[in-house]
């Protein structure tokens, strides 16, 4: 296999997760309880939200 330049990259399949983890951890970290209490339960209430709407679209197209 002929290999050029930087065309290539290898990663495994746990890259994405760990920056992922990484990146919340720093941006995060400092924040006191309750600004983190906060934005967990408006990220969650957002993803419940699209997780309902699917379900209904869903549904529908169904029926």
């Amino acid at each position: 296999m002929d290999q050029t330049g930087t065309d290539q990259i290898l990663a495994s399949k746990w890259d994405l997760p760990f920056v992922v983890i990484a990146t919340l951890r720093v941006a995060f970290g400092d924040l006191p309880l309750w600004a983190k209490l906060t934005v967990c339960g408006i990220v969650g209430s957002l993803a419940v939200w699209t997780v309902v709407t699917w379900l209904r679209e869903r549904r529908r197209r169904a029926t």
